[in-house]
């Protein structure tokens, strides 16, 4: 099997390199991810230019549309391909309208500059029960998304953000949870705890990079996990407005999360990006944690 990484360039600031699809090609051709609606042509053309002219699968990791708004025009192009996706995903897929309201009212115009998806027709669906590919393992992996899949194909992982997200920025690691609302963290271990089951081997992230250990990210990212957890815990603990909470704790985990100590040697616009996609991230704990706070003083 070749495979190779295909960014998808956007038109924001801080988002180059961000977006991209794995591509697999073989006796099966696969693409993992198509990234959001508004740059699918982008994608079409890149996989052109590679002599792609038989796409066999898109595996979905999950239905959010800067993962899967380009759905209805790379299967456009590729009349015979299929999605494998999560079966509580289809019907947002089938209809996005209800998929594409949501998205407006958590990331508000940055959800526009995505696109709205359009809608893809039910029979090129696979329900994630019923696919049949030999030598692919699909492993449910809900905390990013309730509907959230990993895949495992020639001793690849493609973990979509079951394992946050992480980048190079230099010679330095950085990890960040995808963790929005709404959000439950025990769900979300247990997924990690699935991967980390799994054999060591190479990692691949929706996000761009990769790595040839698995367990090793595994790990440190359920570090950071529980390490959000009794930061945010705390500051939910002492009180305030939500947005200040939410401010504080991202200004905090800054400073103190060791996952995050490459952020100062970001440019300024990634910087800007990655501190949309943590407060996103620490609202959904922070409402985890306050359910689960509500929960024990009622009891």
């Amino acid at each position: 099997m070749r495979e190779t990484f295909l960014p998808i360039k956007q038109d924001i600031p801080g988002f180059n390199p961000f977006f991209g699809s794995w591509v697999c090609q073989g006796e099966l051709n696969m693409v993992v991810d198509v990234g959001p609606a508004n740059t699918a042509g982008r994608l079409v053309d890149s996989l052109a230019s590679m002599g792609l002219e038989r796409l066999d699968y898109i595996l979905l990791t999950h239905i959010h549309i800067d993962h899967g708004g380009a759905l209805a025009q790379v299967l456009t192009r590729y009349p015979k391909a299929r999605v494998i996706c999560h079966e509580k995903g289809i019907p947002h897929l089938v209809d996005p309208s209800k998929l594409y309201e949501g998205s407006l009212k958590v990331l508000g115009d940055l959800a526009r500059t995505y696109g709205s998806p359009g809608p893809v027709p039910e029979d090129r669906l696979v329900p994630h029960t019923k696919y049949q590919v030999e030598g692919l393992g699909v492993i449910e992996t809900p905390g990013h998304a309730l509907h959230h899949l990993s895949f495992t194909f020639e001793n690849r992982l493609y973990a979509g953000e079951a394992a946050g997200n992480y980048f190079k920025i230099g010679n330095r690691d950085y990890i960040r949870p995808a963790t929005p609302h709404r959000f439950f963290l025990d769900v979300f271990m247990k997924s990690v705890d699935r991967l980390l089951a799994l054999e060591d081997q190479p990692i691949r992230y929706a996000h761009v990079e990769s790595s040839q250990n698995s367990h090793r990210l595994l790990r440190l990212f359920k570090d950071q996990l529980l390490f959000w957890e009794s930061l945010v815990g705390e500051s939910v603990r002492h009180g305030g407005r939500e947005s200040d909470i939410i401010q504080r704790c991202v200004e905090q985990l800054i400073k103190a999360d060791p996952g995050l100590a490459a952020f100062d040697h970001m440019d300024e616009d990634t910087r800007k990006r990655e501190r949309i996609f943590m407060a996103n991230s620490v609202k959904g704990f922070v409402g985890f944690l306050k359910e689960k706070l509500k929960g024990v003083t009622e009891s």
